[in-house]
C-alpha cells in the first residue's frame, strides 16, 4: 500500500475496569517499513458506578441480556466518541481503532467476545471502523491473547522485554528472532478490588502494600498456582482470577490490606522470574505507577526499569490498538502465531 501517513484514533477498554482510554494516534512508516508514532489529544473516560458494575457482572447475564447490553454499550462508545471528536475538531480520519471491551475470554472453548464492536458504531461515529481484532485467532485456534506483541516489535523495539502492568501482567520479547509473549499473573484486576474496599480507587504508589505485612503461607498458596507452571503462549480472563485469586484470597481471614501486600509480593515474584538479569524492562500501564511494587520487582532481579512518559504509560494500548488498525487496513499482519498459538499469523480485525 503507497499510504505512508496515517491518523487514526485508538480506543482500548481493560478489565481493571479504570475507564475508556482514546488516544489520537499519528503513524508514519518508512520505506524500510519502520515505523514512528506520536500522540495526539487523548484521554481517558472513567466508566460510572453502574457501568462499571454492569460491566463486573456480565459473565453472569444471559445471552438476551448480553445482546441488550452489547447494544447499549455501542451506543454509549458512539456518544464518548463523538464527544472526543467533537471536542478536539477531528474530522479527517483514516479510522477509528477500537477494541471494544471484553465479556468473555475462553479460548480453550473457542470463545472471546468484546462487546461494542458492532457496525452501528460505524455508523453511529460517521468513521471507518476497524475491531474485533481478538475473534479470528481464536477460530485459528490461538489464544486471542496477547495482541500488543505486535505494537511492542514495530514501536518499541529497542528494549529487551516490554511489560504492561494493567488488569493483567503481559510482557513480549524477541528470542532467536521470534516474538514471544504472554499474560503473567493478574495486577490492577485484583489490587483495585481491595483498594476499593478501603474506600480509594486503588493502592496509590503501593502505600497500603508498604505499610502493611505478608502473609507467608496465602503467598506461597498463590506462587503455586498451576498456571505459572504452563509454558507460552499462555492468557489470563476474569473467570480464572475469579476461580483461583478470589477465591483463595477471600478463604483467608486477614484484612484487605494484609491481602494488598501479600498479592503485590506475589506480582513482584512473577514478575522476576520472567527476566534475564540486567535486561532493560519498558514499563507502562497504570502499574508503572506502583513504586513499591517495582521496588519489590528490582529487590527479586537486577534489571535495568525504564519508564516512558505519562502518555505513554497510559495510552500505550490504545496506541498499538491505533496501529493494529493501521495494520489491518493495510492488509499486514498484525497478529502473531508465536505469541497466540494461532495456526499462523494473519491480519486480524473487521473493517465496517
Amino acid at each position: 500500500m503507497s499510504q505512508k501517513n496515517y491518523h487514526v484514533i485508538g480506543v482500548m477498554s481493560g478489565t481493571s475496569l479504570d475507564g475508556i482510554d482514546i488516544a489520537e494516534c499519528f503513524f508514519s512508516v518508512s520505506e524500510n517499513s519502520e515505523w514512528t508514532f506520536k500522540i495526539g489529544s487523548a484521554t481517558t473516560i472513567p466508566y460510572s458506578e453502574s457501568w462499571k458494575t454492569r460491566l463486573q457482572h456480565a459473565i453472569t447475564f444471559s445471552e438476551a441480556e448480553l445482546e441488550s447490553l452489547n447494544n447499549e454499550y455501542t451506543l454509549y462508545l458512539s456518544e464518548v466518541l463523538k464527544k472526543f471528536m467533537d471536542t478536539h475538531s477531528m474530522k479527517q480520519l483514516d479510522a477509528i481503532c477500537s477494541h471494544g471491551h471484553t465479556i468473555l475470554h475462553q479460548p480453550q472453548k473457542g470463545i472471546t467476545w468484546q462487546i461494542g464492536n458492532l457496525p452501528q458504531l460505524a455508523e453511529n461515529v460517521q468513521q471507518t471502523l476497524v475491531c474485533d481484532f481478538r475473534v479470528q485467532d481464536v477460530q485459528l485456534g490461538g489464544q486471542g491473547a496477547p495482541l500488543v506483541p505486535v505494537g511492542d516489535k514495530l514501536l518499541f523495539g529497542t528494549y529487551d522485554y516490554c511489560l504492561n502492568l494493567g488488569g493483567f501482567a503481559n510482557c513480549s520479547f524477541e528470542k532467536s528472532g521470534i516474538r514471544i509473549a504472554y499474560d503473567i499473573c493478574p495486577v490492577n484486576i485484583v489490587l483495585n478490588f481491595y483498594a476499593e474496599k478501603l474506600g480509594v480507587p486503588y493502592d496509590d504508589g503501593g502505600n497500603i502494600a508498604r505499610k502493611a505485612s505478608v502473609d507467608k503461607k496465602l503467598l506461597q498458596q498463590l506462587n503455586k498456582l498451576q498456571f505459572y507452571k504452563k509454558s507460552a503462549p499462555k492468557s489470563l480472563g476474569l473467570e480464572w482470577v475469579r476461580t483461583h485469586i478470589f477465591s483463595t484470597l477471600e478463604a483467608s481471614s486477614i484484612s484487605s490490606e494484609e491481602k494488598i501486600a501479600t498479592f503485590t509480593e506475589h506480582i513482584a515474584m512473577q514478575l522476576a522470574m520472567q527476566f534475564e538479569e540486567q535486561s532493560s524492562v519498558f514499563i507502562t500501564g497504570g502499574g508503572a505507577y506502583n513504586n513499591f511494587l517495582i521496588e519489590r520487582l528490582q529487590f527479586y532481579k537486577d534489571v535495568d526499569i525504564v519508564i516512558p512518559s505519562s502518555e505513554i504509560i497510559e495510552y500505550k494500548e490504545a496506541l498499538i490498538f491505533g496501529l493494529l488498525g493501521v495494520l489491518k487496513l493495510r492488509n499486514e499482519i498484525n497478529c502473531l502465531a508465536s505469541v497466540t498459538g494461532a495456526q499462523r499469523d494473519h491480519s486480524s480485525g473487521v473493517i465496517f
